[in-house]
């Protein structure tokens, strides 16, 4: 019978296996070096991290629980994109039916429906966190501008959603949104007829918010979270806090 070591070698000695992973197990630190910058899902990971940005206390995870949120609307988003049609004949009829026929339906639905409600909380106290710890500052300014844009772009999403349902509440708040978009000096009636595609909401605002919200707001949202890591990968990681520099310490953590 053929020994683990044996077996290990079969499996990590062939093309396949090395066709994708092109560097050796990680025992030295140039290996752990390839691995992190040969890897598509860990390159946005610095090789080397700052020891104070391993403390629960400096970013209480603010970002990274946004991100899951944005993953957990993502995966429930397609969920319920099955069980719905953006047409005023049908928009409240197919949410009724979600949380009465569908299984797990309501469940799906509250999830999606929490986890918007967090993502505004969590991206909101990361930008207080990032500012607070002097995160916005220079060489970050960049990023700083991508996390508020980001910010933005969670409100708009929530806003675009809210009208979904095609109930009383929806209308009238996006009535009421609109309306107040319509006043903008110069460009607010036209915006307002840009949004709502008529003089008042009704089918065309429905089709319009839709589109909007699964993907006219969402593509800009994924790309610009790729273009937020990637610039904190560049920019050496999580910023020091405001008290030291944003050199490496010697006590970094590989």
């Amino acid at each position: 019978m053929p020994s683990n070591r044996s077996i290990t070698r079969i499996i990590t000695q062939n093309r396949v296996w090395q066709s994708i992973f092109r560097q050796g197990y990680p025992d030295t630190d140039e290996n752990q070096s390839k691995a992190i910058t040969n890897s598509w899902f860990l390159h946005i990971h610095p090789v080397r991290v700052k020891t104070h940005t391993l403390k629960i206390s400096y970013t209480w995870g603010l970002g990274v629980i946004s991100f899951y949120l944005l993953v957990v609307l993502l995966v429930t988003g397609i969920w319920l994109m099955f069980y719905y049609a953006p047409s005023v004949e049908r928009a409240y009829t197919d949410i009724q039916n979600l949380e009465t026929s569908v299984t797990f339906g309501m469940l799906m639905r509250n999830m999606h429906r929490w986890a918007a409600h967090l993502m505004v909380l969590t991206v909101f106290l990361h930008m207080c966190r990032v500012f607070w710890t002097g995160g916005h500052k220079h060489p970050r300014e960049f990023n700083w501008v991508v996390g508020v844009m980001l910010w933005l772009l969670t409100l708009l999403l929530s806003y675009t959603g809210y009208l979904l349902p095609w109930d009383q509440l929806a209308y009238w708040a996006v009535t009421v949104g609109t309306n107040m978009i319509g006043t903008t000096p110069l460009i607010g009636e036209q915006s307002r007829l840009i949004l709502v595609g008529a003089l008042e909401t009704g089918p065309e605002a429905l089709v319009r918010f839709y589109a909007l919200h699964i993907f006219a707001l969402f593509l800009p949202m994924i790309i610009l979270v790729g273009v937020h890591f990637w610039r904190i990968r560049k920019d050496g990681g999580l910023s020091s806090p405001l008290a030291s520099t944003d050199e490496p310490p010697e006590g970094g953590v590989k």
